[in-house]
């Protein structure tokens, strides 16, 4: 599992760059990276190289932070990569709350996922030969 790094910030010019400004002093580097906005408000999913470094700093500078276990589902960058992963979960009663992905190398993308039960989607995905990455360098 990969830990993924939430910040819920307010919906207004300049939240972002007060984010990223603090991993940015650190040193601290995105891997992947999605906003959600609600209305007034949005969460920031975030995955770094020094996870625990973000999660402090962030806190430290005010912002409500959280650390959540997702899975990085490892795919071909062709069509039916996301396919292949919603269809084997919803077989499985097992829903996907949110995603994001990219691709990466030649011909790989990384789908990063919230299951609603993450032990059985782990297990669900690894009988039908999916790989997984613990950690983005």
């Amino acid at each position: 599992m990969l830990k993924q790094i939430s910040v819920f910030v307010e919906n207004r010019p300049g939240k972002l760059a007060e984010v990223t400004g603090v991993l940015y002093r650190e040193g601290i580097n995105l891997r992947a990276f999605t906003i959600a906005e609600a209305g007034d408000f949005g969460i920031i999913r975030m995955v770094v190289d020094k996870t625990e470094e973000a999660y402090k700093a962030l806190k430290s500078a005010g912002f409500t932070v959280a650390l959540t276990d997702v899975l990085a589902v490892e795919v071909k960058d062709e069509p039916g990569g996301l396919y292949n992963i919603a269809k084997a979960l919803g077989d499985a009663g097992v829903n996907i709350e949110y995603v994001y992905a990219f691709a990466f190398e030649k011909e790989r993308a990384l789908i990063i996922l919230k299951p609603n039960d993450l032990e059985k989607a782990r297990k669900v995905l690894e009988e039908k030969g999916f790989l997984f990455r613990e950690k983005l360098e």
